[in-house]
């Protein structure tokens, strides 16, 4: 099996950090903090093409093994997470994975396979800064996170610092992904190639239980552009657009993504504006010749908003109703995963739907949820979604459906090209959804508090996670009246 130099070197790093320096040498014999994470998943997946192409399914079982060192030493820490995937169909083990993240190319290259070895997670840590047990400096490999998941929610390397305190909590730090550290995925997706992100936010408690906070992002996307060979077939994993984009948003809530709250009532709101430029590749002419102009430079522009309210209604019971917005220019900056406790629960859950997974771009939704919790042994959330495009004549952003038109061949029906569908002209309606996520938790856990952002769940449970999206009359009349996707995901920790 053979691994990428960035693989080579992660690994290398992972190992060289923790152990060959004396300091942190020390850290797993004085805190004997290592394990292994235990994870079976089972995906049923019905026509993510909507009955666009043939197969389009996913039926199978996973067996996902994450072992983990830890150690701390003074004011140093050390954190390392490796993961052996094996499977019977290619399915998602991985809430962080996503699932459009594997193209097919013609060399394989970012291919999807069964069977494959990663390393998840690899940072040093400094907390000795300030006196403040929330302060810590990280370098390497690890988890971003931010409460709405809209902004920060993946792995990559970085170097991040982190303020943690009661009145006070403020993140700042730059990334980049230089590799997937997976053994089937040897190549980025084109929009993560050279691409640096920078980032900072703060927020702070004006009175108790109430935040108010202030974040941005930039990005600095100088990758070399991929551009058009007359007679020579284009790869998916050719780089086709860069550029400079930012982001300014304001925030408030009343620690709502914070599962443990005893509020009667719950709030979150955010506002953000983005502005910046692009340089776009342009494609062949009809003709197959080159065009007059090899790209074109745009400017970008959009904003995006996502409100919600939950109510307490006894101690085990919520409900609440959320709206989100996205202009139809507007784009998240690509570290996102959607997924939060905006219900109430322990469980993250998509904001947008696990089956249809939206993106905020060229998107409007309207969210009605109940929710409920017994003690910490069971949690469960009922959701419907309604989904809108902005501009009745733009593209929408969504991860999970992979619509597609098909140019076959008149005579023998054989499927000469594919793209993906175009939606209906002045067609606003993308659909509506249901989603369930039940839990049933069995014990805690007794782990580094430090861990908080690599780690999200007590020590074992049995979760079901799952969404029924039927499309609307932006999809036109040939597709299938129903998609689904669902998961039980068996989780011990050793």
């Amino acid at each position: 099996m053979k691994l990428n130099p960035f693989m080579k070197a992660g690994i290398g790093l992972t190992f060289a950090l923790i152990w060959s320096c004396p300091t942190l040498a020390a850290m797993t014999e004085e805190t004997k903090n290592f394990g292994l994470d235990v994870k079976i998943t089972g995906q049923s997946e019905d026509d993510r093409d909507l009955g666009t192409a043939d197969g389009g399914d996913v039926n199978g079982v996973g067996l996902d093994l994450r072992p983990w060192v830890y150690g701390e030493s003074g004011a140093w820490s050390a954190y390392a997470m490796g993961q052996a995937v094996t499977s019977t169909d290619i399915i998602e083990t991985d809430t962080l994975q996503q699932s459009d993240g594997a193209e097919n190319t013609d060399n394989g290259d970012r291919e999807t396979k069964k069977n494959y070895l990663a390393m998840r997670e690899f940072w040093v840590g400094y907390s000795g800064f300030t006196p403040y047990p929330g302060e810590v400096l990280k370098f390497g490999r690890q988890r971003l996170r931010n409460d709405d998941g809209q902004w920060r929610d993946t792995n990559i390397e970085a170097l991040n610092w982190t303020f943690d305190t009661t009145l006070l909590r403020a993140n700042v730090g730059i990334a980049e992904r230089f590799s997937e550290y997976r053994t089937d995925l040897k190549e980025l997706a084109p929009e993560d190639k050279d691409r640096l992100h920078a980032y900072a936010d703060a927020a702070y408690q004006w009175t108790p239980g109430n935040w108010v906070g202030i974040r941005g992002h930039h990005t600095h996307d100088d990758g070399k552009l991929d551009y058009p060979t007359p007679g020579e077939a284009s790869d998916s994993l050719d780089k086709k657009q860069n550029g400079d984009i930012s982001w300014l948003g304001l925030t408030a809530d009343s620690d709502a993504y914070n599962w443990r709250n005893t509020n009667t009532v719950n709030y979150w709101g955010s506002i953000t504006g983005m502005s910046g430029d692009r340089d776009t590749v342009n494609p062949l002419n009809a003709d197959g010749t080159a065009p007059a102009q090899a790209k074109r430079s745009d400017d970008v522009d959009g904003w995006a908003t996502d409100l919600g309210v939950r109510l307490r209604l006894d101690p085990h019971w919520q409900v609440g109703a959320a709206y989100a917005r996205a202009s139809e220019d507007y784009e998240q900056n690509g570290l996102e995963s959607n997924r939060s406790n905006y219900t109430g629960t322990r469980s993250r859950v998509h904001r947008f739907g696990e089956a249809f997974r939206g993106e905020m771009n060229n998107l409007q939704s309207a969210t009605l949820f109940g929710s409920w919790m017994l003690n910490d042994e069971y949690d469960a959330s009922l959701i419907y979604h309604k989904f809108w495009r902005v501009d009745g004549n733009k593209p929408v952003g969504s991860n999970g459906i992979d619509a597609v038109q098909n140019n076959t061949d008149d005579v023998t029906g054989a499927i000469l090209s594919s793209t993906s569908l175009p939606l209906n002209d002045g067609e606003k309606d993308l659909g509506q959804e249901m989603d369930l996520v039940v839990t049933k938790y069995f014990k805690q856990g007794l782990l580094p508090a430090s861990m908080s952002q690599a780690i999200d769940e007590p020590s074992a449970l049995v979760r079901f996670r799952g969404g029924v999206f039927k499309p609307g009359d932006a999809y036109g009349k040939e597709v299938d009246s129903y998609m689904h996707r669902a998961f039980i995901d068996v989780i011990w920790r050793f």
